[in-house]
This record gives C-alpha cells, sequence and structure tokens, in this order.
C-alpha cells in the first residue's frame, strides 16, 4: 500500500470514528494527502519522513490558504506558504490585499519537507475556526506506512 492510500484510508478511518455526523467527511482522496474542506484540513497531522512530498487539496467551495506558523519553523529551515510568502506576516497581508496565496476549489499545493520536526501550519482566513494542522517529519516514518 502506498502512503497516499494508507492516508486515505487512515483518514477515512478518523472521520468515521471522530467526527461521524458532524457534516463533513474526507471522501476519496486521491493523489494528495490533505484534504481541505470547509473548516478544517483532513487529516490535521501527517507524519512523513525526510524528502517526502506533501500535497494539500481544497476539496471545498471555500479559498484556502497553507501558511507555516514562522515561529514553529524547526530550525535551519525556509519560511513555507502557499504564495511563496518569506515570513508569516507577508502571507497574511497578502491574503488581506486581495487573496494572494488562495488555494480554490480542486487546486492543489505541496511543499517538500527535508527537516525532521514538527511543521505547524494554518489557513489564514479561517486559523480561529480551528483550521490548523501539522506535518511530522520522522525518520522513524516510512514512505509506505504497512512497513511501520
Amino acid at each position: 500500500m502506498d502512503r497516499r492510500a494508507f492516508l486515505r484510508s487512515a483518514g477515512a478511518v478518523a472521520v468515521a470514528a471522530g467526527v461521524a455526523g458532524c457534516g463533513e467527511s474526507s471522501g476519496e482522496t486521491g493523489d494528495y494527502d490533505v484534504s481541505m474542506t470547509p473548516r478544517k484540513f483532513d487529516p490535521a497531522t501527517v507524519e512523513v519522513p525526510p524528502g517526502t512530498t506533501v500535497v494539500w487539496k481544497n476539496t471545498s467551495t471555500h479559498a484556502h490558504t497553507v501558511t507555516a506558523y514562522e515561529e514553529e519553523v524547526p530550525e535551519g529551515v525556509d519560511y513555507w506558504a502557499s504564495g511563496e510568502f518569506d515570513s508569516q506576516s507577508a502571507a497574511e497581508d497578502g491574503w488581506l490585499d486581495g487573496n494572494e496565496g488562495a488555494i480554490y476549489q480542486e487546486e492543489t499545493y505541496e511543499h517538500t519537507f527535508e527537516t525532521v520536526g514538527t511543521h505547524s501550519y494554518f489557513c489564514v482566513p479561517h486559523e480561529t475556526g480551528g483550521m490548523v494542522g501539522a506535518v511530522v517529519v520522522s525518520e522513524d516514518a516510512t514512505a509506505d506506512p504497512t512497513d511501520a
């Protein structure tokens, strides 16, 4: 089983077990790792080995961003965000200045994670509603979770 297939099945189990009846579902993920629903990242946390490219897809009709928390970027890692901003404040200002960095319905954003650690991120317009996530990069993670 490949990593994306595993994440798809794990996400479906989490949705069924943890949020049944709340009106949102992860659905089929296809060639992406994290779905952007109207108000959350699904799954909220993924664990991957160094060198993995994570793909987010907007599966809702709301515009979203994938914006790193600058204070939580592991040491030595360049800042990252949809829209290719240099800082969290630039990403937030870009959104306010005309939805710069927006990922619209059915669009994707991807980022490759090389450095071990927790890479926390949020959606600028939906952060106050709890739309936050994390990519945990671990030497113990496998590209194929069935090998774990």
